[in-house]
């Protein structure tokens, strides 16, 4: 099997390098905007070598990796469905609402597997974590807390094209925690500060901020998030229900420090960034993906789904711009005060 890889900056050299330790997997193509970058690249990772543009990739390639910046999504996955190719897009497949819509649709209608690379979803501990809410061993579902601090604040050139905490870093929050409770949510409230950098400030964005979704049934979620944790990258979700409380993100190398006397001290070795954090749920990714191609899988983030933890994180930036509740009106893609 080959499979293409556009766009081989940090995480897409990453998938590439998943991607060739795969048995299943004969050949990496790569293919890069930037000139000289896939040769770059191939010439460091086994079983690559760069794919003739475009053209070339969607040519030769059983499925293809989308890795490159944002704008360039909806291109490149109109490609993708024009050749009939299997494709995983990194998150999101399209810049805002109204654009996403309308390519869901695309490819809803077209037939083609399109993953979303969501990768909680694929990461062993939390499709566990799902397993058991699905079967009912946890009971009804009371409250989720999910945690997610980056270690240090992204370059401040890289702002003003975040899109904003909640569409940058909390959007991972906003699609796994529904996924997981399987139920919409009713309502949303946020709210954030800048504590961190004033460059947030200047960037009209937050680097801490904390959201309170209400789902239909009555639970309750809790997500927050920052921008700098001094000890480490800190991402988890913990799940209370009316027979199990349970975590997953907690092992030796979360970092958090204990003050009881026998509690958990920081590692020394706490995670950097999410490729250590994730490293498991990346590698799965790729083998979803390539058995999503085989036909031996269905696909665990359809693009359809994407709209979902989108329209949460438009919701809960205008409330923390409101200081108002937002309805989530369901059915319409849209939210009201």
């Amino acid at each position: 099997m080959r499979i293409g890889v556009a766009g081989v900056g940090r995480i897409g050299t990453m998938h590439a390098a998943h991607l060739a330790s795969l048995a299943a997997v004969d050949e990496v193509l790569l293919y890069d905007p930037i000139e000289g970058r896939a040769e770059q690249a191939a010439a460091v990772l086994d079983k690559a070598r760069p794919a003739t543009g475009v053209t070339g990739l969607l040519e030769q390639a059983d499925g293809v990796v989308v890795a490159t910046p944002t704008d360039t999504h909806p291109t490149l996955v109109r490609g993708c469905l024009a050749a009939g190719t299997p494709t995983l897009c990194e998150k999101p497949i399209a810049a805002d609402l109204a654009e996403m819509a309308v390519l869901v649709e695309e490819i809803d209608a077209s037939g083609t597997a399109v993953l979303v690379g969501f990768q909680r979803r694929f990461d062993p501990a939390v499709v566990e974590l799902r397993r058991r809410i699905v079967t009912g061993e946890l009971g009804p579902i009371y409250h989720v807390r999910a945690t997610g601090f980056d270690a240090s604040p992204p370059d401040p050139a890289y702002l003003p094209t975040s899109g904003g905490i909640f569409r940058d870093l909390l959007i991972h929050d906003l699609d796994a925690v529904p996924w997981l409770v399987g139920e919409p949510v009713a309502e949303v409230y946020a709210s954030g500060s800048v504590l961190v950098d004033r460059a947030f400030a200047d960037a009209d964005d937050v680097d801490n901020a904390v959201a309170l979704l209400r789902f239909a049934g009555g639970a309750h979620a809790v997500l927050h998030g920052g921008r700098h944790d001094p000890l480490g990258y800190d991402h988890r979700i913990e799940v209370l229900g009316g027979m199990d409380s349970v975590a997953v993100g907690l092992d030796p190398r979360t970092p958090l420090t204990s003050l009881e006397p026998d509690g958990p001290r920081v590692n020394s070795d706490a995670y950097p960034g999410f490729p250590e954090r994730f490293r498991r749920a990346y590698r799965n990714e790729m083998q979803v993906f390539v058995d999503v191609i085989g036909g031996r899988a269905d696909n665990p983030s359809p693009a359809r789904d994407s709209l979902v933890s989108l329209r949460l994180a438009e919701a809960c930036e205008r409330s923390r711009r409101t200081g108002a509740p937002v309805r989530i009106n369901d059915g319409d893609g849209g939210s009201t005060p």
